[in-house]
């Protein structure tokens, strides 16, 4: 099974995945983005868009569902994958492609208000405040929200509540 943890910049899925791994016996976080880094650093860079984000390029989503499906047919049990797709043909291709190999997904949209987000990404001492690339997100993030990702996804708003508070109810939305 995979625990997708979906949301923008400041929502909480760095802090909230590690503490969902530890409630849900048998689980590993998988960070997607490692994916995306290596293919950067591929010289000289890929075609294409891609430069300023790597989802634009297609090896990434296919490469993201084919490390999920080797993994878990390696340790078995749960991926928790904390990961931003905020465009719908993208997340139709990550999700087609898991569901072609019987993979099972709980996908989750961590959720803050606007406001939240931005004292969030403000304050934040481990990439730096107001990070222009986490700030240029919010604007899409609100698009995806009020269009397909919110029905799409089980919303844990977290405007209110501590990065444990938000672990409980998606690993409790798991086991029942």
């Amino acid at each position: 099974m995979i625990v997708w943890i979906n949301g923008t910049h400041g929502a909480g899925k760095s802090t909230t995945s590690p503490l969902v791994q530890q409630l849900l016996p048998d689980s590993r976080v998988f960070d997607a983005e490692k994916v995306g880094e290596t293919l950067m650093d591929i010289k000289p860079g890929l075609p294409g868009p891609g430069a300023d984000n790597f989802q634009h390029w297609p090896p990434w989503r296919q490469l993201v569902v084919e490390t999920a499906r080797r993994v878990l047919e390696f340790t078995g049990g749960t991926l928790v994958v904390p990961m931003t797709v905020l465009v719908e043909q993208y997340w139709r291709e990550i999700s087609t492609g898991l569901a072609q190999h019987a993979i099972p997904v709980r996908h989750f949209v961590l959720h803050a208000d606007q406001a939240t987000l931005r004292a969030r990404i403000a304050a934040d001492t481990v990439i730096g405040p107001d990070s222009p690339f986490r700030l240029q997100y919010l604007k899409p993030y609100a698009e995806a929200s009020r269009t397909w990702l919110h029905d799409e996804a089980e919303v844990v708003d977290t405007t209110q509540l501590t990065p444990a508070e938000a672990a409980l109810r998606i690993a409790e939305a798991v086991k029942s």
